[in-house]
């Protein structure tokens, strides 16, 4: 079964910059497409980036610029490297994974995907 770790996650302070890493073991990520997510406080869970399987990238209006999500296939990891932080970026992120390759119009929905990492939590404040 795959199994997705988070790690990274780290107080910084607006504007800095954080990079988060999901460590896959159990399956070779290259077929599967990976969503990276976030949840803040009292809010609901929303998708932030995406891998597609063939290596296209998605990413959310709202942090569309600023993060940028890449794989290394050989180290069978994806990362989430995200500058110019906001303190709305503040949330624990997950890093998701389905396999194949998903439409445009699911990368970021989270019920597509049905394995996930534990978390990790990223706090902007100064």
């Amino acid at each position: 079964q795959l199994q997705l770790v988070e790690s990274g996650g780290n107080l910084v302070q607006p504007g800095g910059s954080l990079r988060l890493s999901c460590a896959a073991s159990g399956f070779g990520l290259d077929p599967y497409a990976i969503g990276w997510f976030r949840q803040a406080p009292g809010k609901e869970r929303e998708g932030v980036a995406s891998s597609n399987s063939d290596g296209t990238t998605y990413y959310a209006d709202s942090v569309k610029g600023r993060f940028t999500v890449s794989r290394d296939n050989a180290k069978n990891t994806v990362y989430l490297q995200m500058d110019s932080l906001k303190p709305e970026d503040t949330g624990v992120y997950y890093c998701a994974a389905r396999f194949g390759r998903l439409s445009a119009a699911g990368v970021l929905r989270e019920f597509i995907y049905n394995y996930w990492g534990q978390g990790t939590q990223v706090t902007v404040s100064s």
